[in-house]
């Protein structure tokens, strides 16, 4: 499993998601809005947004906000303009950083992006400079406790899904972004539930990071992502989930 899926679901199991619910909101709400001006607001004929109302209502938000959002965006009702951005740049022990971002003002985001990394052993780099290292997938993690890898198996490569893979306490499932919504769909059909879900962009390859630049790491991690104007982070490196616990928990 990537670092950064599995720094995803460690703090979902810490309960650190639900202290942070109000920035969660947030950036749930700029993901439909943009969602919404982009494709539409029909769920049904939108699959981003779609898939951004359905993580909206994994996270208990209230209907009300999502159909405010979705107006914003089609334009039913005023609201800000946001702009997608993505930077790239470095991180401790050399690892690459992938920063997806919604933005009403750029000059702001990119500042305070650099001003982050630069604060925690990191930096900028140009457009193009670490993309490559990643491939975008859909990505469905299951716990072992809720279903059975030949059931899993079966289910979600049926359902378009490109490769199972058993990672310790969980098994993780990658898909192609096209084929992510209908594996989830095969999934909830059959009663099977996830610990996390997200179309992501996933590391060719990976650097082992252990103890202060692990710490640097996440570190920066959790910085870059409560910056508001931060939708996601991805990168390259990769913690031993001991240690990573350790560390969440400190």
């Amino acid at each position: 499993m990537s670092g950064h899926s599995k720094w995803s679901t460690i703090k979902r199991k810490k309960g650190a998601l639900d202290a942070k619910r109000g920035k969660i909101f947030t950036k749930l709400i700029k993901e439909i809005t943009v969602a919404a001006r982009v494709g539409g607001g029909n769920v049904e004929a939108n699959p981003r947004l779609r898939s951004a109302v359905q993580t909206a209502r994994e996270n208990n938000m209230p209907f009300a906000n999502i159909d405010r959002a979705v107006k914003k965006g089609t334009g039913e009702i005023e609201g800000a303009t946001y702009e997608e951005v993505t930077y790239e740049g470095y991180g401790p022990g050399g690892t690459a950083l992938f920063i997806e971002s919604l933005t009403d003002n750029k000059n702001r985001t990119v500042a305070e992006i650099r001003s982050i990394l630069t604060k925690n052993n990191g930096n900028l780099g140009a457009n193009g400079s670490v993309a490559w290292m990643f491939e975008k997938k859909g990505v469905i993690v299951v716990n072992k406790t809720k279903a059975k890898e030949d059931q899993l198996m079966e289910i979600a490569l049926e359902a378009g899904a490109e490769d199972i893979s058993d990672e310790k306490d969980a098994f993780e499932i990658r898909t192609d972004p096209c084929a992510f919504e209908t594996t989830k769909e095969a999934l909830e059909k059959n009663k099977i539930q996830w610990d996390l879900t997200e179309v992501s962009m996933v590391p060719k390859n990976t650097v082992k990071l252990a103890g202060k630049e692990a710490e640097q790491m996440l570190r920066l991690m959790e910085s870059l992502e409560d910056c508001d104007d931060v939708q996601k982070v991805y990168s390259n490196f990769d913690i031993d989930e001991s240690e990573m616990e350790k560390i969440a928990t400190e």
